[in-house]
């Protein structure tokens, strides 16, 4: 799975789970809350101060 920053943390988590291990070391501990699933990484990474490209990266790799 290819991801960009409008890729909704719900897409990550139904397509590529193993990915939910980066999100909670920078800090998202609110994957399982019903709201974070339509919200998109630019979105989840504004709200806690991350700088997306770098997230969309590290996903990525």
């Amino acid at each position: 799975m290819k991801v960009n920053k409008d890729t909704t943390i719900g897409e990550i988590l139904v397509e590529a789970p193993e990915k939910a291990d980066i999100l909670l070391s920078i800090g998202m501990h609110c994957l399982g809350c019903p709201a974070s699933q339509m919200e998109t990484l630019e979105e989840a990474c504004a709200v806690h101060g991350i700088d997306v490209d770098e997230v969309v990266n590290e996903i990525n790799k």
